[in-house]
């Protein structure tokens, strides 16, 4: 699995590839947003557009990385979901945690409404 970061504007996008089944990528993931939250970075959105499938290591890293965020006064958000990965949030019932959005723009817009 590999990652891709970007900034819009005062939100950070972390674009996801690949699967999400634990190992030392998932650590990298998060230790990359508890490294953000560190700095101040308040706004997260993670891009699983390109994570195909997910593991309960994966949804522990989703998970940890949403409270390191909400810790640091912040805030996670997910946007382009597979069907796959969304219905194992629909299981666990982690979609009523997690706000998700179709795509990355709507997730950093949404940032800045209301």
């Amino acid at each position: 699995m590999s990652y891709k970061e970007e900034v819009h504007g005062d939100v950070y996008v972390l674009s996801l590839k690949g699967k999400l089944m634990g190992g030392s990528e998932t650590a990298e993931v998060h230790d990359r947003i508890k490294q953000l939250s560190q700095v101040g970075v308040k706004r997260v959105v993670l891009d699983l557009g390109g994570v195909k499938w997910m593991n309960s290591s994966g949804l522990g890293a989703l998970m940890s990385s949403m409270t390191t965020m909400k810790n640091g006064g912040g805030d996670l958000r997910l946007s382009s979901v597979a069907e796959k990965v969304e219905s194992l949030l629909i299981i666990t019932q982690l979609l009523k945690i997690f706000k998700t959005y179709e795509n990355v723009d709507s997730a950093v817009k949404s940032y800045h409404e209301a």
